[in-house]
């Protein structure tokens, strides 16, 4: 039988899973991480995207809201749109300068992938 139940915080709403326990702590402990350990990797992807450059940043280990707010700021920093996807933080353009200095510049360990 599918339970039914809504969490603030980890947006499980529905399972058809019968042994899910809502009540399990499933949710990341956000106080531990921090981004000095966290490896970026900064390249510019064409592929799928018909000749269009975008940035992409790969390899952050942290929370997913974290990710998250990180896409935010730093779309709002180049002023363009993009998304989170797959653990991936994709920004229209080329914008690897931008990107990397601002990474560093908030702890982030950041490594440019390509040219």
């Amino acid at each position: 039988m599918a339970k039914k139940r809504r969490r603030n915080d980890d947006g499980m709403v529905f399972s058809t899973n019968s042994s899910y326990s809502f009540d399990d702590d499933h949710s990341e402990d956000d106080g531990k991480w921090s981004p000095d350990g966290c490896l970026l990797h900064v390249s510019l992807d064409r592929k799928q995207r018909a000749g269009k450059p975008v940035t992409l940043v790969e390899g952050h280990d942290g929370p997913a809201s974290d990710l998250l707010l990180l896409g935010k700021d730093l779309k709002k920093l180049c002023g363009v749109g993009g998304t989170v996807k797959e653990g991936c933080i994709l920004v229209q353009g080329d914008h690897r300068d931008k990107v990397v200095s601002h990474l560093e510049k908030i702890g982030y360990t950041v490594k440019r992938k390509g040219g």
